[in-house]
């Protein structure tokens, strides 16, 4: 690996720690307080940003606080972060409104799952389905992509 691959992997890697830390819907500043100062503010910042390298203990004990498995933390070989294909969601599932329709959701139920399992999604409050889940998604409940989209936003599902 060359330094400029050595420093691109570093923002992927923050990314995924940003992602993974604001998906439980905590600041830096909780993170620190939260771990009892072990993890400061500062220095997950500095992760988040690729600006400082991450021991491998130290990436273990970041797991272990998110409650993720270690591998959901670091990026993907080969697969470039798209941050601005991920900023724009396709669809928002409320994933809390899911669970309150699921009788009369099942299908839609079961696929959210398994785009969380796929993915690692440890939210548990909303699920962004991207252009590609929303067209498979649209295809087995026999509809379009924008027929779906109107009909979940009918019945409060999406956001």
């Amino acid at each position: 690996m060359t330094t400029n691959d050595d420093e691109r992997y570093a923002v992927r890697l923050g990314d995924r720690l940003r992602r993974v830390r604001q998906q439980q819907g905590l600041s830096l500043h909780d993170v620190e307080a939260r771990s009892s100062g072990e993890l400061k503010a500062s220095v997950v910042g500095a992760y988040e940003r690729g600006e400082r390298a991450v021991s491998i203990t130290r990436l273990h004990r970041m797991a272990d606080f998110y409650r993720v498995p270690v591998a959901e933390l670091l990026p993907v070989p080969g697969v470039a972060a798209n941050i601005a294909t991920e900023a724009a969601p396709e669809l928002v599932i409320d994933l809390v409104a899911l669970e309150a329709r699921r009788d009369a959701e099942p299908a839609l139920a079961r696929y959210a799952e398994a785009i969380q399992s796929r993915r690692g999604d440890y939210n548990g409050r909303v699920l962004t389905v991207r252009a590609a889940d929303l067209e498979m998604l649209a295809a087995i409940l026999a509809a379009s992509p924008d027929e779906l989209r109107s009909r979940l936003a009918a019945t409060g599902i999406v956001r």
